[in-house]
This record gives structure tokens, C-alpha cells and sequence, in this order.
């Protein structure tokens, strides 16, 4: 799939969060990083699909999908800091159940952050949409999630968030 529009909006996203914050010059690869990671950790947390002790369902649909492109905007972030070029993914169909998933995303972006190269990125992001994948978004409902976190996220810069 291209992605090249979805970088073009994220780098107006990640100029306007550089000025607001004054963070030219800093290296945010590893925050960025650790963001992604956090904000998987809420993606999962939203699912359930580890919380074998309870017996309440997942959030809803919507709900988990904003966090999903939560990590994407995470992900696009961390590609343009990097200067990868990449626009087209794909992504890899496998016998994962959600909680394996899950933890090779993790894997996959513990694996990118030991070595910033553009395999490893490319390895971790087409990881990622296998599992939007599993978690039965469309790329339609994706990008459309995506455009609307995009507008509340520059409505937070506006308003100092």
C-alpha cells in the first residue's frame, strides 16, 4: 500500500510540534520509539485479548482504531526523522494469533531501535499493518482515522497542548 500522502501530512504535523516545542536539533527517534511502544501498550490494553482473568470485551471498534493510529502517527513520525524514503508496504500474513502479534510489533520495534536501518523500519512497519490486519481494519477505515486524529492533533498544537 502507498503511503506517501500519509507522510506528506505527518511532516506538517511533526513541523508544527518542532516549533511549537523548540525541538530542532534533538534527537527524537528514541522517544518517538518509546512512544510507539507506549501507545501499543494502551492498543493492546484497548483489545483485551491478554486479559485472560477477565470477562469484559474488548473497547469498541472505534475506540481501538484511534489507538491503532495513534502508533501509526508514531510510526510515519519516526520514518521521516530517520529520512527513510519508503512509501509502499505490504504486509505479511501469518499464523499469529493477537497476543503474538502483538508482542512481535514490540519485538520488531526493539529490533529498529538497536539498529536504525531502513529494513529494520520496514520490517517493523509492514509488522504493524499485519496487525491492523488482525485487528479487521480496512485500509479505508485506516487512513479515514488517521485524517481525523491528524485535524485533533494540530487543533492541540493550537491550543498548547
Amino acid at each position: 500500500m502507498d503511503l506517501s500522502q500519509l507522510f506528506d501530512i505527518q511532516t506538517q504535523l511533526d513541523r508544527t510540534i518542532m516549533e511549537n516545542h523548540g525541538l530542532y536539533d534533538k534527537d527524537l527517534v528514541p522517544a518517538k520509539v518509546l512512544a510507539l511502544q507506549v501507545e501499543l501498550g494502551e492498543l493492546a490494553n484497548e483489545t483485551r485479548c491478554f486479559k485472560f482473568w477477565s470477562k469484559k470485551s474488548a473497547s469498541l471498534k472505534s475506540v481501538i482504531l484511534e489507538e491503532y493510529v495513534d502508533c501509526l502517527h508514531f510510526l510515519l513520525s519516526i520514518g521521516l526523522d530517520c529520512g527513510f524514503h519508503v512509501k509502499r508496504f505490504e504486509t505479511n500474513p501469518n499464523n499469529l494469533d493477537l497476543i503474538q502479534e502483538f508482542q512481535e510489533v514490540y519485538k520488531k520495534s526493539c529490533d529498529f531501535l538497536g539498529c536504525l536501518n531502513q529494513e529494520k523500519y520496514v520490517k517493523l512497519f509492514e509488522e504493524f499493518l499485519t496487525l491492523g490486519e488482525k485487528l479487521n481494519f480496512t485500509w479505508e477505515e485506516v487512513e479515514k482515522a488517521y485524517f481525523m486524529k491528524n485535524e485533533i492533533n494540530h487543533q492541540r498544537q493550537a491550543e498548547g497542548y
